[in-house]
């Protein structure tokens, strides 16, 4: 009896403490814009699946595309999105529904580093439902990092920003409120259709900075055999996929040049074995676009949102001509 009371006891406070983590991740957990993006997938269908960086996100309007090939998308880009996430994304929208194409957004500079610990960990697994591709992607990534981002994954934000927020964070997620005014700010704004809209900016008092370069002989392997996987997945499941390099501003890839050629030589073979389409707008396809730097808001190449959306009418044209080959 006295053993029973024990495990009892110990029960309780298990649960107890499973009831107050719940509690603190529902209020002090921000409401991030992939939130909404996962929610989209899992609970509506689409053709095209774009997954990749921070440049797809703000480079390719799905809604725009779908006014030139007639097939719905989401835009499931981001910044931080490694192979590894792309790859359990698809997984999960497998799980949820039948896309018929895979669009991956390739920048090189990804393929040589790694994942971060922090957020970026957390900004996917974390709104994944519950599902045979969340538990695989906690056994082989979640797992590996500091207890407290399991634990704990609000402390990754910052409270003196979260804390004033928490009613409004609690009442979205308990209202199953998705709005997209609210992930508006005074420099960009999310769309339903996953895509970000940068507003544009002077670009004559824009500030050089070093992107994150691919260099020859430094891949890591991890992000190459992920972005393997997904490619085997996608012919495993009859899903179409087609690799794209968005354009860079011409200032940007003139002054790394050897690292950009070198990285459009790697992966131009590299998709070639693979037997995959791969849509390279700062080689074959380099007239495709302006790369002038008016077009852009920084100088890594993310695009403002009237240039974004004339590169995604001309991307769409693009895909037709090349499936029309195929």
């Amino acid at each position: 009896m006295h053993n029973f009371k024990k495990v009892l006891k110990t029960f309780l406070v298990l649960v107890v403490c499973v009831a107050l983590l719940a509690a603190l991740d529902l209020a002090l957990y921000p409401c991030t814009f992939m939130r909404n993006d996962v929610h989209a997938v899992v609970t509506q269908q689409f053709d095209d699946i774009i997954v990749g960086t921070s440049h797809g996100k703000m480079d390719i309007d799905p809604e725009v595309m779908q006014e030139v090939t007639g097939r719905s998308g989401h835009n499931l880009c981001v910044g931080g999105e490694y192979g590894i996430d792309a790859y359990y994304l698809t997984k999960l929208i497998k799980e949820k529904q039948n896309p018929k194409r895979i669009i991956y957004e390739v920048d090189p500079g990804y393929f040589v580093s790694e994942k971060e610990e922090g957020n970026n960990y957390l900004l996917f697994y974390h709104e994944f439902p519950f599902s045979k591709a969340k538990v695989e992607y906690f056994w082989n990534s979640i797992a590996k990092c500091n207890f407290r981002t399991v634990l704990f994954p609000w402390y990754e934000y910052s409270l003196s920003y979260e804390l004033p927020k928490v009613k409004d964070t609690f009442t979205q997620k308990v209202t199953g409120d998705y709005d997209v005014s609210h992930l508006k700010s005074d420099s960009q704004e999310y769309h339903e259709s996953g895509f970000i809209e940068r507003y544009p900016v002077d670009v004559t008092k824009l500030k050089k900075s070093e992107p994150k370069l691919y260099e020859e002989g430094k891949v890591n392997e991890e992000n190459m055999e992920y972005l393997k996987k997904l490619i085997t997945f996608c012919k495993e499941n009859d899903i179409e996929f087609v690799a794209v390099t968005t354009p860079i501003p011409i200032n940007t890839l003139k002054d790394y040049s050897d690292s950009y050629n070198a990285a459009w030589k790697y992966f131009g073979q590299f998709f070639e074995e693979q037997g995959v389409e791969y849509l390279n707008f700062n080689t074959q396809y380099f007239k495709a676009f302006t790369h002038d730097l008016k077009a852009y808001t920084d100088y890594d190449g993310h695009m403002n949102g009237d240039a974004a959306k004339e590169y995604s009418e001309v991307l769409a044209q693009v895909l037709e001509s090349t499936g029309q080959k195929n």
